[in-house]
């Protein structure tokens, strides 16, 4: 019976458990997404959120803990240089994990679990475009109501044209 047994044991001894969850959260360090099936990807969930967590505050003694989880000095310079600062003002909720359909074989159920601030797609953070002016720089109120004043008005501009095309038509 499994009472009150938390996670998922995915069919593996504790060190083999222990090992394939390290390797897969490496590797979704690494390179922000991987394939996997469902199983696999709440377990990696649970897994990995605590670590990222403790990646927000840069101290020796979370370095080191971080590492006595994933035991690989590459993911946690990545882990700490490049991921932390992007995930600083979010209170959890790391990753996201979505279901890809049945895998070719066996059937199983697969997913994709990424890390959701590295998801162009789905950001939901707009940049404001800023309004450029054909104009140098920005007008005065006095060189403003000059030009109203010096501007030609359309009817000027049309007569004008009118009597450029008359003209040239005589030639």
């Amino acid at each position: 019976m499994r009472h009150r047994k938390k996670f998922n044991h995915l069919g593996r001894k504790a060190p083999h458990r222990r090992a394939m969850l390290s390797n897969m959260a490496c590797s979704l360090i690494e390179h922000k997404r991987i394939n996997t099936t469902v199983a696999k990807a709440k377990a990696l969930r649970v897994y990995i959120e605590p670590l990222l967590t403790k990646s927000k505050e840069d101290s020796t003694h979370n370095r080191r803990q971080v590492f006595s989880y994933l035991q690989n000095k590459y993911a946690i310079a990545e882990l700490f240089k490049e991921i932390a600062p992007k995930i600083q003002e979010r209170n959890g909720g790391y990753t996201r994990i979505i279901k890809t359909g049945f895998r070719q074989g066996d059937g199983a159920d697969t997913a994709l679990i990424e890390l959701v601030d590295f998801n162009e797609l789905y950001s939901t953070k707009e940049v404001k475009k800023t309004r450029r002016s054909r104009r140098a720089g920005k007008p005065t109120a006095e060189s403003n109501v000059e030009s109203v004043n010096n501007a030609p008005s359309d009817d000027d501009a049309k007569t004008a044209k009118s009597e450029t095309t008359s003209a040239s038509s005589e030639e």
